[in-house]
């Protein structure tokens, strides 16, 4: 016979926030926000654990603590309106579209019975037998006294710093015209709280809302439960010979079940002396029948002992019950369905019991505000330590709120994130610098994952300086029309450091830094400079800029300078009779005539084009041909220097990333060390970041720079797969200051990695304090954009040639390799 839903349901009403049952219940609903999954050490599992236990034991008697956790299986459904979205964005938006993931929503639930409620049984439930009006009416000072409990157990777990909580209102708990409430999600397993669709709630052989047929399994009896029980438990994917990787003990009945789930944790609080007279009671009982029966002398011995540690240890005992409901709306997924739970709770070793005749009575009692009508013969006697084990601890990873950031991907689904390396961490105080420091072994995904990082950054408005031994920023360059400096002996590499662009003006800084590069084409390194050709070197440049703009048919750049002080400043100097030993001016154009026009470097300082560096926001220094000439590189990299630091200091406002490769160690070699050194140490200062990229441990170790300045000043520190460095990792764990936690999260990287997807996965560490393990999950179009291998690269360069633009190649040619695919499919 059918009935209405209202005619049944157990509720009262909401009032100030609270959840009146039709039996006097008062029920407090906290949403909570618990830490993510795969981010907790062994040591916070047991704090975690800690956490729950002491505020439990602060409830009163008679309460019920209730925690429910939705997992539904979702779509990431991306954004395709914003009308700025790059071609690589929007590339990326089409790839993940649809991309299934779990979602995770968890309440707990404090309900508080009135004194003298009967308690409920399978048989006694009020889904079968009419409510009454309660004869206990609501004491506002009983009422006061419970919400005053309640703040006392969200404050004790706020205070763990590892779970945040929000209590909900009216607004929250009742559905509106538009929105769900957690009474109506429940009773309609609405898997979306804007899904407003009335279904009908069918109790027979199994339970059955609308097209949902459900199946319920409980751990309601001791007999089930696992013989130990604790805060953790080892994740063998994810373990090593040298690690073990730690997640929550019940988080294979959370996070790591992929399906439709609702698991229900349930702890009643009751009288504890009642509880301890009723088990002396049942103890005696034992005892009088045990010489009949050896179950009875174990049973008596059991319940001995657990009166003994209540009694020794203080442990709270209470009565606890925990149970899944597992749904679909497709036929063919049962069977499935009850392998995965079968499988988890095998991995528990817990034994899997399917609920069908009180299967009704327990799916009732977990209406939100119904907890205390709960079938308390489906329940154990246990202790809240051993009670709260079961609890589950963990959730999703979660997306940053900020604006800036890189989009990764969910390490168990590959749903997209967006990840904030920089400020967020920055200002919730996790780390005092953005600088970066990357360590992967060739082939680990090392230049993939930084190309993916300066794209990010660029596309939200950063100057970017790429210094680079290998090509690997070619693609990226050409997509974003940026600066590329490299040499050919087609091509050779050309700068103008004379020229002032729009923007820029001849500051000191500006004329320090071309004196510094006269002085180091001049002399060499063993050779010392008077002050007095220092001196006519800032007379000389700040005479050229003055007779500049009286010729203006004449160009800025080296042959210029040098024309004038073969033609002009010598005139100068006899004038004011200075002296050759004080400056000599032939010595000095004889030295620097290889740079003028008609000399062996005439190209280097004389560049007509690509002079506006201060305003272009992409600029890649190539060195790799170069890295060991005498004579250029020296010169290239005062120049690269250069220009970072005038945008560091002249780009107010602006965020700036100078990010080096492997070209450090050459760098480092020329006399640079010390520059670097002050650039990781007060970049920060100028709203910038300095990253640099490194795949050797041997460099790390050996390095003295890369040890005490750029170790010391990157608070981020990005690791990509180490398994090549397994049995040196104590040496980089030692080196980079990282924790035994972190330790087994690098450790893990690829260990476990879908098969079916192509990715790797990065480390990433903030400040010390906060580590976490990503997919580095890309569109096709990224690929191939970001590709190191020489033959995917020309092929990209072909096409880019053929229909006249590297974004249409690009498309063309990863629309052919999807089609490919799916025909190979």
């Amino acid at each position: 016979m059918e009935k209405q839903l209202d005619e049944l349901l157990p509720l009262m009403g909401v009032e100030q926030d609270c959840i009146l049952s039709k039996q006097g219940d008062i029920t407090v609903v906290f949403q909570i926000y618990l830490p993510e999954i795969f981010t907790l050490s062994d040591q916070e599992y047991e704090v975690l654990h800690h956490t729950w236990v002491k505020p439990l034991k602060l409830l009163p008697s008679h309460t019920v603590f209730h925690k429910q956790d939705w997992f539904i299986q979702d779509h990431f459904q991306p954004d395709f309106t914003r009308e700025d979205t790059s071609f690589l964005s929007r590339c990326s938006e089409r790839f993940f579209n649809e991309r299934p993931f779990l979602d995770h929503r968890c309440y707990v639930l404090l309900t508080k019975k009135p004194a003298g409620r009967p308690l409920a049984t399978s048989l006694f439930s009020n889904l079968l037998r009419r409510t009454i009006v309660p004869q206990q009416v609501l004491s506002p000072l009983l009422l006061q006294d419970f919400l005053d409990q309640a703040g006392q157990f969200k404050r004790i777990l706020e205070d763990s710093g590892l779970v945040k909580l929000k209590k909900l209102q009216e607004k929250d708990l009742l559905s509106h015209q538009h929105r769900l409430g957690i009474i109506e999600q429940y009773c309609y397993l609405a898997e979306r709280d804007n899904a407003c669709l009335v279904k009908d709630i069918t109790f027979g052989d199994s339970i059955r809302i609308g097209d949902q047929l459900c199946q319920l399994y409980t751990l309601g009896d001791a007999e089930d439960l696992p013989a130990l029980c604790g805060s953790r438990i080892n994740y063998d994917k994810y373990s090593t010979d040298r690690s073990k990787f730690s997640i929550g003990f019940a988080a294979i009945l959370g996070q790591l079940l992929p399906c439709n789930h609702l698991y229900n944790q349930y702890i009643f609080l009751e009288d504890v002396r009642h509880t301890l007279q009723q088990l002396e009671r049942k103890r005696l009982r034992l005892q009088s029948l045990s010489a009949y029966s050896r179950s009875n002398t174990l049973a008596r011995d059991a319940t001995n002992d657990f009166l003994n540690e209540a009694i020794q240890h203080q442990r709270l005992p209470v009565k606890a019950h925990f149970n899944l409901l597992v749904w679909t709306d497709n036929k063919k997924e049962e069977k499935d369905l009850k392998n995965k739970v079968s499988s988890a709770l095998a991995q528990l070793d817990t034994a899997a019991k399917q609920e069908t005749v009180g299967a009704p009575q327990i799916f009732w009692a977990g209406i939100p505000g119904n907890e205390a009508d709960f079938p308390m013969n489906d329940t154990f006697d246990t202790f809240a330590e051993q009670a709260t084990c079961f609890l589950n601890l963990e959730t999703s990873y979660q997306s940053s709120l900020s604006p800036v950031g890189i989009r990764l991907g969910d390490r168990l689904t590959g749903r997209p994130l967006h990840v904030d390396l920089s400020d967020e961490p920055v200002k919730n105080g996790i780390c005092t610098n953005r600088n970066k420091f990357i360590l992967g072994p060739s082939g680990s995904g090392k230049s993939f994952f930084t190309n993916h990082l300066v794209r990010s950054y660029y596309e939200q408005g950063t100057h970017i300086v790429l210094v680079d031994v290998g090509h690997s920023y070619k693609g990226l360059c050409d997509l974003v029309k940026g600066y590329y400096f490299t040499y050919s002996e087609q091509h050779p590499i050309r700068f103008n450091p004379f020229f002032i662009g729009p923007g820029d003006n001849l500051d000191t800084e500006k004329k320090e830094s071309i004196k510094s590069l006269l002085l180091a084409l001049w002399k060499k390194d063993h050779e010392t400079f008077a002050r007095s050709e220092y001196v006519a070197l800032s007379n000389a440049l700040q005479l050229y800029y003055e007779w500049l703009p009286k010729e203006e048919q004449i160009f800025p750049g080296f042959n210029s300078f040098y024309e004038f002080l073969r033609d002009q400043f010598t005139k100068t100097l006899a004038a004011d009779n200075v002296r050759n030993k004080d400056f000599d001016i032939n010595n000095f154009l004889y030295v620097l005539r290889p740079y003028y026009q008609g000399g062996e470097f005439d190209y280097l300082l004389n560049a007509t084009q690509n002079l506006d560096l201060l305003q272009e926001r992409f600029i890649v220094f190539e060195l790799d041909n170069i890295k060991d000439h005498p004579i250029l590189f020296p010169v290239v990299t005062i120049i690269i220097m250069e220009v970072f630091i005038s945008k560091m200091r002249k780009l107010k406002g602006v965020r700036k990333m100078i990010l080096i490769e492997e070209a450090w160690k050459a760098i480092a070699k020329e006399g640079m060390a010390e520059y670097i050194r002050y650039l990781f140490k007060t970049v920060r200062k100028f709203y910038g970041e300095a990253v640099v990229v490194t795949q050797e441990v041997e460099d790390i170790i050996s390095s003295p720079i890369v040890k005490q300045a750029i170790i010391n000043n990157s608070d981020c520190k990005i690791l990509l797969d180490q398994s090549k460095y397994l049995n040196k990792f104590d040496q980089i764990q030692q080196l980079l200051g990282l924790t035994e936690k972190e330790k087994a999260l690098v450790l893990s990287v690829n260990k476990a990695n879908d098969p079916t997807l192509k990715y790797k996965e990065v480390f990433i560490s903030l400040g010390g304090t906060l580590a976490k393990v990503y997919r580095t999950e890309v569109s096709p179009e990224e690929y191939l954009t970001y590709t190191t291998e020489e033959t995917e690269k020309m092929i990209v360069l072909q096409y880019a040639d053929r229909y006249g633009d590297i974004r249409k190649g690009i498309a063309v040619l990863a629309n052919e390799i999807k089609t490919q695919g799916l025909q190979h499919k």
